[in-house]
């Protein structure tokens, strides 16, 4: 399954452009509100279906999910808890909604790391075998679109490989393909149990100083096979996108990340702004940067005015 997107030669946001970020995490047995995302939960798997539902009522149809398993595994292979998410929901919704599944180790792995980690440093091979593991499994469940934001070298290339020996030749990648180090993203590590420890993540994600090389690492990841690409964060990185649809001919998107999405919650809640308003704008300006896609923590509350 492809997602619809709008034809990008006007600049009106769209509701088939958003895609909603949704939160499972198997460690809860009440539904969680997470710290500055305003109307975002995680959820437990008994109670994602019926957020799930609601948000399809509003007509949200793109969900971007997030798996926090309980345990911690330093060579991380046991995906059941992931498997059985996906497969309910999509034999629930079937093709009603369409499934992005991000694809990382950082909830899975002891200290929090994108990758598999020995003496401070990443190691590639382990890695790369892991979330090769994590990815046919999420396809073997009934996954749509497969969303690879771990950041190490040759990744989309890894995963097109393993889909074609495993028979997923028609697969699609979302690539977080230019993500820069930032820090914009703490309250999703909070949510997702993901906060790096020993080292920070400046040997594998972008710095935020370097243009070309940001350009550059999405136009690598759409050669090695990526169906979509992605800049993150999204209002931090606005003036790549145009530059990268240009290079790649590929529908390129942003990611609205949680910090960013705090900040619009922040100014409301100390009366410096209506957020509605603030969420509003911050996402025309991303449609009219040409994104083609808008991941957002405010989909489902924006939806209604579109």
């Amino acid at each position: 399954m492809k997602i619809y997107f709008p034809n990008k030669s006007s600049s009106n946001l769209s509701k088939k452009m958003l895609i909603q970020p949704i939160f499972v995490d198997q460690r809860l047995k009440v539904k969680k509100k997470i710290k500055g995302l305003g109307n975002n939960y995680s959820w437990t798997q008994s109670t994602i279906t019926k957020a799930i539902e609601t948000d399809l009522k509003k007509g949200i149809t793109n969900f971007l999910l997030f798996i926090v398993p309980t345990d911690k595994q330093k060579l991380p292979e046991d995906f059941s808890f992931h498997y059985d998410v996906i497969h309910n929901l999509k034999k629930k919704f079937k093709k009603d909604i369409t499934l992005l599944i991000d694809t990382c180790l950082c909830s899975i792995t002891p200290d929090g790391h994108c990758g598999i980690s020995h003496k401070k440093k990443i190691d590639l091979k382990q890695t790369h075998y892991a979330l090769g593991l994590a990815a046919n499994t999420y396809l073997e469940a009934g996954a749509d679109i497969i969303a690879p934001s771990d950041m190490m070298k040759n990744t989309t290339r890894y995963l097109r490989k393993i889909f074609n020996e495993n028979g997923f030749h028609q697969s699609q990648i979302m690539s977080y393909s230019t993500k820069f180090k930032s820090g914009f993203y703490g309250p999703f590590r909070d949510a997702a149990n993901s906060s790096p420890k020993g080292f920070d993540r400046s040997s594998y994600q972008l710095p935020v100083t370097d243009r070309n090389k940001a350009i550059n690492s999405s136009i690598i990841n759409a050669a090695q096979g990526a169906n979509y690409l992605m800049v993150k964060p999204g209002m931090t990185s606005i003036d790549l996108i145009a530059d990268i649809k240009r290079e790649t001919l590929l529908p390129t998107g942003a990611y609205q990340v949680s910090g960013e999405f705090a900040s619009l919650q922040l100014l409301e809640a100390n009366k410096l702004g209506k957020y509605i308003d603030l969420l509003n704008e911050s996402l025309n300006v991303f449609s009219r940067a040409k994104a083609d896609f808008i991941i957002t923590y405010g989909a489902r509350d924006i939806v209604k005015y579109l």
